[in-house]
């Protein structure tokens, strides 16, 4: 999945178009399985039957940036309109209750001194209480100091528009300055390969970043979500099992300065140890990939994710090379992030070749190696030696104690006719000397 949401220039859409020619046909006789993870990164969880509402109401400023931006908005516009429309009333009620509303002859004598010039109607508060708040101050309406009330409600007005101000600015801040913003030029290569690495089928994909800003501190953990029952019979529907990540670093920490593939070898331990071709199409697993970091420019945390199911695993394939060097830099071709190309390997499980690789150990020869000469009895030596395999997954003792009793029941023939040797050579130095 390159292009995410749309953001990038449509060059690289062919990408996506090149991976879809050059996967092949996968089929799809099982229906679409429910995600945990979608390509995005968001989370394919619904929340429902909540009964304690009142909590998300204890972290109101929490709740507010999390809303969708049409409820934002909404709510943004409502605040303000709810404000203006309460305080227009107060001030009528002000104005209504020393008199200001009451019509007066022009010509006639003035009256008293009201409380706020210029208010004859609750359109004219309403426009008041507009100025008031967002400072406007046309200066056709004024307050004056005949009425201590409302010199009161305009110092509670203009500190409750101040929170307001904050608490609405700082929502639509944090909406726009959100971490997963960063993660949008965050890429992962649509499908997932499973290939030999150093002898030993690995689980692969490509994680790239567009933007020159680096990542600081990135961190890759991969999970297995697979549905598992315990051994009392217990059926736990979403378990989550982490696997040990290999990249390049050999840790879990990345330096995200060009695309990397990320890797996992398929061992003893691993949950993908008895993954083959054949299981791979009917498993209910997904394998969610978690990237955390710092953002350099901003210093906010930031998470992408992204996940993969069986259906976008491919086995025996390999991805492309996208770096080569050119004019004493390094060049990184897009266009090729998500292609990959055919190996040759096996379609039996990482535990299925251990075992068949354990039985062709089994039945190997055992070879002896090096000599020496033993003592044999009078004048006469022995040969002997070692057993020894480099390969048998037997105990090397098992296999010597064996070769040295053959040793010595060839020895002891050997023994015998050295015996009847020395023998003669004894008669034949007496008869010489009696003679």
């Amino acid at each position: 999945m390159l292009a995410r949401k749309g953001l990038l220039p449509d060059g690289f859409l062919l990408t996506r178009l090149a991976e879809d020619q050059n996967q092949p046909n996968r089929s799809r006789s099982r229906s679409q399985r429910a995600r945990f993870i979608t390509k995005t990164g968001s989370c394919n969880v619904a929340h429902k039957n909540i009964r304690e509402q009142g909590r998300f109401l204890q972290d109101v400023f929490t709740t507010m940036v999390d809303l969708k931006w049409q409820h934002s908005l909404l709510i943004f516009t409502s605040a303000f309109l709810c404000s203006w429309m309460l305080f227009a009333m107060i001030w009528w009620l002000l104005a209504f209750a020393h008199g200001d509303l009451e019509p007066r002859d022009p010509n006639g004598d003035p009256g008293p001194v009201p409380c706020v010039t210029a208010i004859h109607s609750f359109t004219s508060a309403f426009l008041f209480s507009i100025e008031v708040q967002v400072t406007i101050g046309f200066g056709g309406r004024m307050v004056t100091e005949e009425c201590p009330l409302a010199i009161t409600v305009l110092i509670i007005q203009n500190i409750l528009g101040l929170i307001i101000n904050a608490v609405m600015l700082g929502c639509v801040f944090m909406k726009t300055a959100q971490a997963n913003r960063r993660a949008e030029t965050l890429i992962f290569s649509k499908n997932a390969v499973i290939a030999p690495r150093n002898g030993r089928p690995t689980f692969m994909f490509r994680v790239g970043d567009l933007r020159k800003s680096m990542i600081i501190s990135a961190t890759v953990q991969l999970q297995v979500i697979r549905r598992t029952v315990t051994s009392e019979g217990e059926v736990i529907p979403v378990c989550q099992l982490d696997i040990q990540v290999e990249n390049p670093l050999r840790s879990n920490g990345i330096f995200l300065v060009s695309p990397l593939i990320i890797s996992h070898t398929m061992e003893r331990g691993s949950p993908l140890y008895e993954l083959s071709a054949q299981s791979l199409a009917s498993e209910d697993l997904e394998i969610i990939v978690i990237l955390e970091g710092v953002v350099e420019t901003t210093g906010i945390s930031m998470q992408a994710r992204t996940s993969y199911i069986p259906e976008e695993i491919l086995w025996g394939r390999r991805f492309v090379s996208i770096i080569t060097e050119e004019d004493g830099r390094y060049c990184v071709d897009y266009s090729k992030f998500g292609n990959t190309v055919p190996v040759r390997m096996s379609s039996l499980s990482a535990k299925e070749l251990d075992q068949t690789r354990g039985v062709q150990e089994g039945v190997s020869d055992v070879q002896l190696q090096g000599w020496g000469l033993v003592r044999a009895g009078r004048g006469g030596f022995r040969r002997g030696g070692r057993a020894y395999d480099s390969s048998a997954p037997q105990p090397w003792y098992a296999q010597s104690e064996k070769a040295e009793k053959e040793v010595e029941q060839k020895g002891q023939k050997k023994t015998v006719q050295l015996e009847v040797i020395g023998r003669q050579i004894e008669e034949d130095a007496l008869g010489e000397l009696s003679d």
